[in-house]
């Protein structure tokens, strides 16, 4: 019988969670070994794959940027910018001490997703997620709300993992958003998620949903 790796076991463990308060306090138990257990065991390739997007769709004027679930600070690090222009969010405490320890970001937020974003600042140039529109976390609903953190023709950069975007009818709330003008230029393109070969979840991808804010309010 193959054993199976912490990395694994903790990506299949995240997989099964259910509410905010589950995420919260998953992550918070395991905040410390995440980088070494998980992103390094496993190859996490996708913060990286995010932030390439960025780069090559951002312009001079698409930041200071919002890291949605910035976890340990995985995407601040592949974007390796000043730390004056990129903020985290994330629901976990943990993990955003282990980011602060980093000095990646400008300020940190405490926030979960499905309650109000009163306490985050709402001039953003741009939105970046990798990791958090996943099984066990989040479905498609804040996807509008989170344009009321951004400036009109911010860019956005949002990774879904492919199943989910099916699973969780990711397609139809794109569609209605970009019908209602809320979002334009939308662009989807498929990213790795792992870097290393030998694991249950080797050949999983994501969906980068890649737009900018409409000027529909």
């Amino acid at each position: 019988m193959t054993k199976v790796s912490a990395g694994q076991s903790l990506l299949e463990n995240a997989y099964k969670l259910s509410t905010p308060e589950d995420n919260e306090e998953y992550y918070n138990a395991f905040a410390s070994t995440y980088d070494l257990e998980f992103a390094d065991e496993l190859g996490w390739r996708y913060p990286a794959a995010i932030a390439e997007i960025y780069r090559e769709e951002g312009t001079t004027t698409d930041w200071p940027i919002a890291d949605i679930g910035c976890g340990t600070g995985l995407v601040a690090y592949s974007l390796d910018c000043p730390r004056e222009k990129i903020d985290g969010v994330d629901i976990s405490a943990e993990m955003l001490r282990i980011a602060e320890e980093k000095q990646l970001y400008r300020t940190l937020y405490e926030v979960d997703l499905t309650k109000p974003l009163d306490l985050i600042a709402n001039d953003y140039g741009a939105v970046l997620s990798a990791g958090t529109f996943t099984s066990g976390h989040l479905g498609p609903e804040p996807l509008e709300v989170l344009l009321n953190i951004a400036r009109a023709d911010a860019l956005f950069v949002i990774g879904v993992k492919k199943a989910f975007y099916r699973e969780a009818g990711f397609e139809p709330v794109l569609r209605d958003m970009e019908a209602r003008g809320l979002i334009k230029n939308l662009k989807i393109a498929e990213v790795p998620m792992y870097a290393k070969t030998g694991h249950d979840h080797s050949a999983d991808t994501a969906f980068a949903l890649v737009y900018r804010k409409g000027s529909v309010e």
